[in-house]
């Protein structure tokens, strides 16, 4: 792959838009950010796409349940292994390597997933699938700080922010608008022409890296493969115990209970794996775990903050399906209509946040969104049994709206208290926070649900007021950024 990449300049990819010291001007600006928006669009709607169309996948490839799951699970376990050792080599070969190579794996496997004639085939597909998406998440933060001028980088981060935000919910209403008129394989083969244009536009439009970590030390293959270790432990520890929970709607309780013995094996062997790891990172100059950049305070604060308002987000969105409709008895249209208001309130706030960041204090922004977010998850835990439609509509209007105001400001702090040379590790950690963060949350649902039995109200009502404990931890982390000035980005 790394020859690949150096190979790539070589043969014309060096051609693309050379990046300026503070951004770039607003034509070439606005072609380069349609890069950005339209790979992550493909990335991070393709962890969820496949989901409605499992069943089919299995009736056709003749396999089970259990087999067919991992045709999800392939994609969002290699794009999290991932993500920091293609976000170091960005570092020393440019981000712009990193990312079209990216999406030229992501176009081909997609292709390869199309054309998948057994699970074992289209497993492997979905495999190099997410091996692509993580070339293209790894560096797209770091992409975007070459793209904004200073001034602007909030509004930056807040598209990025926003695209996450809806592409991870619209994967079901995509897919299920896609298999109304077509089969399963078409989920992959739309991903063709889109896949081929961004190619295309982002070889001309996306900038050259200014900095590059040439001079520190080659990444180490036993660093690569602790980084892989790790994640995935932790991954596969959170998703059985996640997804017993999920399968058993009627008895979730008892299913993690189960399955908890091997999901905690797995966690309890993640975590040992991170200790020898993060401890032998230590001492590196740029190091593939950046513990370099959690020894700035401001960065710490938000990472740990992202990892919290992620558990909550994960924790709620688990949740209040069981609760909507367990619960309350209510049809899976009319849940999925009230759920819609969380994204809907996400999508009007994050462009307004976008453009406070630099008129307040991003720790000040973030631990209001926090609190709304917080008060909003309360609020829902706290319903009556007969509450209306409306009633519903509007608490999770509120923590949909907080959550958009926290994410696009604790991003940019994320990104810019790096110091420049770094930019591809901060980016890296961003999206290794949000699945840290979701794999946590099921983890804790799973131990709730256990603890409180079955889904039927109380352990969905408790869930829920424990999300508003993670959301609310998140905007103290947020909050004690504020006075702390996050100036290690600037110095380059």
């Amino acid at each position: 792959m790394m020859a690949a990449m150096r190979s790539s300049d070589e043969h014309g990819m060096g051609g693309g838009a050379a990046a300026v010291a503070d951004g770039m001007p607003a034509g070439p600006r606005g072609k380069a950010m349609l890069v950005i928006v339209l790979g992550l669009i493909l990335a991070v709607l393709d962890s969820s796409i496949v989901n409605l169309a499992l069943p089919a996948i299995a009736r056709e490839l003749q396999s089970s349940s259990a087999h067919t799951l991992w045709v999800v699970n392939a994609y969002q376990l290699a794009s999290l292994v991932l993500l920091l050792p293609l976000a170091a080599l960005g570092e020393r070969l440019g981000y712009r390597r990193v990312y079209l190579v990216g999406m030229a794996v992501f176009i081909a496997a997609s292709l390869g997933a199309m054309l998948a004639d057994s699970l074992a085939t289209l497993i492997a597909a979905r495999t190099f699938q997410g091996v692509g998406a993580a070339g293209i998440m790894s560096v797209n933060a770091a992409m975007v700080r070459l793209i904004y001028p200073r001034a602007m980088l909030g509004r930056g981060m807040a598209i990025n922010s926003l695209v996450v935000a809806t592409s991870s919910l619209a994967g079901p209403s995509v897919a299920a608008a896609i298999l109304s008129v077509a089969d399963w394989p078409w989920l992959f083969a739309v991903n063709l022409p889109l896949g081929l244009f961004t190619w295309w536009l982002g070889r001309k439009s996306l900038p050259v890296n200014p900095l590059r970590n040439t001079a520190h030390e080659a990444i180490s293959p036993l660093d690569v493969l602790l980084n892989i270790l790790m994640f995935a432990l932790l991954f596969l520890g959170g998703e059985q115990i996640g997804a017993s929970v999920g399968a058993h709607p009627g008895g979730a309780g008892h299913a993690a209970a189960s399955a908890l013995p091997s999901g905690w094996w797995l966690l309890g062997a993640g975590l040992l794996v991170a200790v020898f790891y993060i401890r032998r990172q230590s001492g590196k100059t740029a190091p593939l775990f950046p513990v370099d950049l959690l020894r700035i305070p401001v960065f710490a604060l938000s990472m740990c903050g992202s990892v919290s308002a992620f558990c909550a987000q994960m924790l709620a969105y688990l949740a209040l399906p069981f609760l909507l409709l367990e619960s309350r008895g209510l049809s899976p249209m009319e849940a999925g209509l009230l759920i819609t208001a969380w994204p809907l309130a996400t999508m009007v706030t994050a462009p307004i946040a976008g453009r406070l960041i630099g008129k307040y204090p991003d720790g000040l922004l973030g631990g209001i969104g926090m609190a709304m977010f917080a008060c909003g998850l309360w609020l829902l835990a706290a319903m009556p049994e007969a509450t209306a439609g409306w009633d519903m509509v509007w608490r999770m209007a509120l923590a949909g709206s907080g959550f958009a105001l926290y994410q696009s400001p604790n991003n940019h702090t994320i990104v810019t208290s790096a110091p420049l040379a770094r930019s591809g590790a901060a980016s890296g950690m961003l999206g290794s926070a949000r699945l840290t963060g979701q794999t946590l949350g099921a983890v804790v649902l799973g131990t709730i649900f256990t603890v409180a039995g079955s889904p039927g109200g109380h352990a969905e009502t408790l869930a829920l007021a424990i999300a508003g404990c993670f959301a609310a931890l998140a905007g103290v982390f947020s909050s004690l950024r504020v006075g702390r000035a996050a100036t290690a980005g600037h110095g380059g």
